[in-house]
């Protein structure tokens, strides 16, 4: 839905950076014999050629265009080279034009306030460059004008075709034009230079728009293509909008601008200035009505958001027609390569970037094989993300199963029973609520090395520097108000913001955590992977999962056992346990969770037991992972141990990787004489699924 905001300022400078033709021109730079030659980048499927998704303006002068396949291009211009997009896990593979659009922001980013809309496209607040620029070097004081800056597209400017060039430097270089209109002007001249050093260091030309806010910017930036600029003056606002076609306008391409064609009779912006603003609220609502008011006047106070890097990251492929999955075996097949390429882009992400996504969020399109108009909506599902590819494809697999049981319920409820047949037609993965995560962290190794000595380690280690944060903020979606952290640390920070002394509390919960989620599938139905019941009101034990717009939230239907689930609330669902939701942001010390008192006491009795243990076979770990149970007046601290082979090592691959190998090295066995454990030495015991509640 549109939200109306209105305009902090009419003196903003933005712009709207957009890519020419972007993948061929990054196909063109790959294989420079490409240049000048009519050019298609089409998908890597064979029929028909292949979809064009990307048209060059060389083909263009010959009427190739996008709606074609390469066949078809090819009959109308025998000369076009069609590139196919490069193929990793039988799907399309984006990377290269990803990477090859950063290039370009981190150019653009360097003169103002950037928001990466796109692969190919950016928002720029040029505001304070153009007010430092107006008072330091006004237009007027410059002697000799860029070429580029004096091929600008001024709106409302008239004049011969022979004397456009000598109209737009009068314009430019005006002394008493309006201060807005000397901004703008100063962003010409800002813009120019970005887009000259671009194709400069990328080799890459873009077209942009200049205006007072983005919607008029965006509206600007194609209409000189391709490697030109067009500014909106103040005085040819109105003139822009009044003939554009009022589904051309952004978020009015749907119902809403079918709505104003069909029952105002509104065909073009400017049809929307015979309505008062009452009137479209009381047709629209207060804040739907209030933007048609603002955008029919070219109204629009959205800011520019400073991000250059993408808020989400997201892997998915279409199945037409025949083509659909009609099995769990097929869906999991493609999910599988779905969760390998998103969990690579999610640890690159974490690597270079410092970010760490949240949200886990799957879509997907179903038609009914035995139904004529067959496009159903099928529910998108999200829940907490767990990093590492398994984790991914176990719970995407998870939200599938519910969203298509959701889908099948709605169906038959519909339609009666026996619309059992099923098919996808797209399906894709997605992870988002992405995160910066706080610098200063650095080796594990830095805390152990400040301990006494009488925990020394088996084996030493390399300081190294790791620069992962260890913290996080609290996953999307709620949890069971019964989930205590028992094992977050309480401990103080360090001079140099070293908190890598929570990792190994970190790996005994996350150990914890498998162990409950064992428990809980014992007490759930497997989902048949061969068939869905057409039918598919939810079971009593199996969680249900809300769809996305709503908080996530994993409903315990357990009703015959309430009197357990009382007692061990420790327990969570399944899907939800992840390490890195441990990872709470704190600013010098962490806090926690007070436990029910019996419980902490049980926690008390078997943690003391643990730290009688060896240090030669055991894991030290400080004691405020439980809770700081001793205090002394030196604000000694009392370590504790945790028994080696008791942690499950799978839950290390849930850590940055820098912290992986560190982790691991405490985790490898280690040789001693009795390899047997007295049942309730250590506090995983205290977890068991077996022990009698």
């Amino acid at each position: 839905m549109p939200v109306a905001r209105p305009e902090s300022s009419d003196s903003r400078v933005i712009a709207h950076v957009d890519m020419d033709c972007f993948y061929v021109q990054v196909e063109q730079r790959r294989q420079p014999d490409l240049r000048g030659q009519p050019t298609a980048v089409v998908q890597y499927n064979a029929w028909k050629g292949g979809g064009l998704i990307a048209v060059g303006y060389e083909a263009r002068k010959f009427g190739v265009k996008r709606s074609m396949r390469g066949d078809e291009a090819k009959s109308v211009c025998p000369e076009i080279q069609l590139v196919t997009v490069p193929v990793a896990r039988g799907k399309a593979d984006l990377s290269i034009y990803r990477n090859a659009g950063s290039e370009v922001v981190a150019i653009l980013s360097r003169k103002g306030r950037c928001e990466r809309a796109s692969i190919d496209e950016v928002y720029l607040d040029l505001t304070e460059a153009a007010e430092k620029m107006l008072s330091e070097t006004p237009p007027e004081s410059v002697e000799a004008i860029n070429d580029e800056v004096i091929k600008s597209h001024v709106l409302g400017l008239s004049a011969e075709p022979s004397d456009v060039r000598q109209t737009v430097r009068e314009w430019l270089c005006q002394r008493n034009a309006d201060r807005r209109d000397k901004l703008l002007a100063c962003g010409a001249f800002i813009v120019a230079e970005l887009r000259m050093q671009v194709l400069k260091e990328t080799q890459f030309t873009c077209s942009a728009g200049i205006a007072h806010n983005k919607m008029l910017a965006k509206l600007a930036s194609g209409m000189n293509k391709p490697a030109q600029q067009t500014v909106v003056p103040f005085a040819s606002v109105e003139s822009l909008l009044d003939p554009l076609p009022i589904r051309k306008m952004k978020q009015l391409g749907g119902k809403l601008g079918h709505s104003l064609q069909d029952d105002l009779g509104v065909n073009t912006v400017g049809d929307l200035l015979q309505f008062s603003e009452e009137k479209l609220q009381d047709r629209y609502g207060i804040n739907t009505g209030t933007w048609l008011w603002n955008i029919a006047r070219g109204i629009n106070g959205d800011e520019v958001e400073s991000r250059v890097l993408p808020k989400s990251h997201g892997t998915g492929k279409t199945f037409p027609g025949r083509n659909c999955l009609k099995t769990i075996d097929g869906i999991e097949r493609w999910l599988s390569k779905f969760s390998e390429e998103l969990a690579e882009r999610l640890e690159a992400d974490l690597e270079q970037n410092k970010r760490i996504a949240q949200t886990l969020t799957l879509h997907a399109s179903a038609s009914k094989a035995n139904e004529a108009q067959s496009q159903k909506k099928f529910p998108s599902k999200s829940c907490p993300l767990r990093y590492g590819t398994n984790k991914i494809l176990e719970d995407a697999l998870n939200l599938f199963q519910a969203g298509l049981r959701e889908y099948l319920s709605s169906s038959s409820k519909a339609h009666g029973n026996g619309c059992s047949g099923w098919g996808i037609t797209n399906l894709s993965i997605s992870a988002s609520k992405i995160v910066d995560i706080p610098s200063g962290t650095c080796s594990i190794m830095k805390y152990f090395h400040s301990q006494d000595q009488r925990y020394p380690s088996s084996k030493e280690f390399d300081d190294k520097e790791i620069h992962e944060s260890t913290a996080l903020s609290p996953s999307v979606g709620s949890e069971s108000s019964s989930r205590k952290h028992l094992l977050e640390p309480e401990t103080e920070c360090s001079k140099d913001g070293t908190k890598m002394n929570i990792v190994m509390n970190i790996v005994m919960q996350a150990h914890l955590d498998d162990k409950s989620r064992m428990f809980e599938e014992k007490t759930q139905t497997s989902f048949c992977r061969e068939s869905l019941p057409s039918s598919t009101s939810a079971k009593k034990n199996e969680p249900q999962l809300d769809s996305v717009g709503e908080e996530t939230v994993i409903k315990d239907a357990i009703s015959g056992n309430r009197s357990q689930d009382q007692k061990g609330k420790a327990f969570k669902e399944k899907g939800t346990s992840s390490i890195l939701q441990f990872f709470q942001t704190q600013n010098c010390s962490s806090s926690i969770q007070e436990p029910k008192e019996e419980t902490v006491n049980a926690i008390q009795e078997t943690a003391e037991s643990s730290c009688s243990g060896k240090a030669d076979d055991t894991v030290p770990l400080e004691s405020g992972g439980i809770r700081n149970m001793h205090h002394s007046a030196d604000q000694s601290r009392v370590a504790c141990m945790y028994k080696i082979d008791e942690i499950d090592p799978n839950v290390v691959d849930e850590l940055p990787r820098e912290i992986q190998e560190e982790v691991r090295a405490w985790l490898r066995p280690q040789k001693r004489a009795n390899n047997t454990t007295k049942r309730g030495s250590s506090i995983t015991h205290y977890f068991s699924p077996n022990k009698n509640m």
